[in-house]
């Protein structure tokens, strides 16, 4: 009786956990961009180049979470000398504060799909709360791979000044435009 008692806990347990997935980002087409303020007289947009990270995610029980690494010194405006600044102490000070990272700590959904992620973003050594509108997700099975891969378009603002990034404000508004393109496999 107790045998058949364990096999019945093991196999509930094996069940309940059956729809959570563990994805990798995939650093090869994971692209964190942004868009700010240029003397309000254009729109500056720029990039990061390597980005890693995984995701968890349950679509049975709506629940997920995940952790996004970004290494700033892989930032790109496609304009070296604009590149150096963003690198200096005057922005990101990237010596100092090499790396963002963003915890999703719960996503909200609507039907089977994610549409948000409340989290926390860290940024030039300062931790703030961050929620991300996913304005498209989809989910379909690489045949390559033989692994599902999963993307994402997601947004989010917020001012720069919050995370001590002070550079020239007022000339430069501190309101910030966070995009996230990114893709994910699961995991083996």
């Amino acid at each position: 009786m107790k045998l058949k008692l364990m096999i019945a806990v093991l196999a509930a347990a094996a069940a309940s956990s059956a729809f959570a997935t563990t994805y990798n980002i995939d650093p090869n087409h994971t692209y964190p961009s942004f868009e700010a303020d240029h003397k309000g007289l254009s729109v500056w947009r720029g990039k990061f180049n390597k980005t890693s990270g995984t995701i968890e995610l349950d679509r049975a029980k709506k629940t997920g979470s995940m952790e996004v690494t970004i290494d700033a010194t892989s930032i790109d405006f496609g304009h070296e000398k604009m590149n150096a600044h963003a690198n200096s102490p005057d922005i990101f000070d990237t010596a100092k504060y090499p790396t963002a990272v963003y915890k999703g700590k719960s996503f909200k959904f609507q039907g089977d799909t994610p549409v948000a992620v409340e989290g926390e973003l860290t940024l030039h050594g300062v931790t703030k709360p961050l929620s991300l509108k996913i304005n498209k997700f989809k989910c379909v099975m690489n045949e390559q791979l033989k692994r599902e891969v999963c993307g994402a378009d997601a947004t989010a603002e917020f001012k720069r000044s919050d995370f001590g990034i002070n550079y020239a404000i007022p000339a430069f508004a501190p309101e910030v435009t966070l995009r996230i393109q990114v893709e994910a496999i699961a995991a083996q």
